[in-house]
């Protein structure tokens, strides 16, 4: 059985008469990616917050890195690194000082300090901008240092909040790439994000998260066979033709504005076949199909647009 890298049983948290997390479940083995999405507000930087010793639950059964978090903060620190919204770059100081200063905090002998730093630097591309001050770095290199602080450590879990939130799309790859490579080295991730399409490309696992409760949880692809969201989309140019199909499809959606059909499918090459078997038998002509399948945002969508509290006791739905 594989071992669990973070294990939350009953974890809850409430600021005054807010409940921000209600009793909510997480397990996370090691060596996988673990992401946790949920709209603004929804608890996702609290967990997190819990979870790294930076904030205490008001209950809970909850272990990381084998350690009990209420029993054992100071073990649970020693595992794990963190790298939160916002950057705990230092920009008034070069990289190399931002990474002996980690080295510092973590009480490195000097010259163990500045070994682990010359190799953080290179392993991130940051050897030719070491002696830069980090304030004059683009958003990318900075979030790299960013990581590169934190694993002056060697923490085996790693909390990553949001980590790519302003980056552009050629940075954000680049830490999708560093994420994956930590994750091969045997290193536990624990993720949150805004965007739907890096936790698809990511984890292992993803929980959604809403009013304080995991509201689904499963691989990618499991979450989104929960939602029927699977779609054919038939676009005419001649209103004529546009109008005899919609007479004839009577299950479709009409978009009358587009000219276009919404016909539900599962995308499968059998629905495929008998939509176009059909369109030549009533010869009728689209000028574009395209198959829609759900996505992770159909998921997102579907499952955090209602804001109807949980009833008590009521279990959520788990994709296993």
């Amino acid at each position: 059985m594989t071992s669990l890298a973070i294990a939350a049983y009953g974890l809850r948290k409430s600021y005054g008469d807010k409940v921000v997390l209600d009793g909510v479940d997480l397990t996370v083995p090691e060596g996988t990616v673990f992401s946790l999405l949920g709209p603004n507000g929804a608890g996702k930087t609290t967990a997190v917050k819990i979870l790294s010793t930076l904030v205490a639950a008001d209950a809970g059964e909850l272990h990381v890195g084998g350690h009990d978090l209420a029993a054992d903060p100071q073990a649970v620190r020693s595992a794990i690194g963190v790298t939160g919204q916002f950057s705990a770059v230092d920009g008034l100081i070069t990289g190399e000082e931002n990474m002996l200063l980690m080295a510092d905090l973590h009480h490195l002998p000097k010259s163990e300090g500045r070994r682990v730093a010359a190799e953080l630097l290179e392993r991130f591309d940051l050897v030719d901008a070491a002696k830069k001050p980090a304030a004059s770095y683009s958003g990318g290199m900075r979030r790299r240092l960013d990581i590169a602080m934190t694993l002056v450590g060697d923490p085996r879990i790693i909390f990553l909040d949001e980590p790519t939130t302003g980056l552009d799309p050629r940075s954000r790859h680049n830490m999708w790439q560093i994420i994956r490579e930590l994750v091969a080295g045997g290193v536990t991730v624990f993720l949150t994000t805004q965007y739907l399409e890096e936790a698809d490309q990511l984890a292992d696992r993803i929980a959604v998260l809403n009013d304080g409760r995991i509201a689904a949880e499963g691989t990618a692809d499991e979450l989104k066979r929960l939602v029927p969201a699977g779609h054919v989309r038939l676009r005419f140019s001649d209103p004529t033709a546009y109008q005899r199909a919609a007479a004839a499809l009577g299950e479709a959606s009409r978009d009358d504005e587009q000219l276009s059909l919404h016909l539900p499918s599962d995308g499968s090459q059998r629905e495929l076949r008998s939509v176009l078997d059909w369109l030549d038998a009533a010869g009728i002509e689209a000028d574009e199909l395209t198959v829609h399948t759900p996505d992770l945002d159909d998921v997102f969508f579907a499952l955090t647009s209602t804001s109807v509290p949980a009833q008590s006791g009521q279990s959520k739905e788990t994709v296993r």
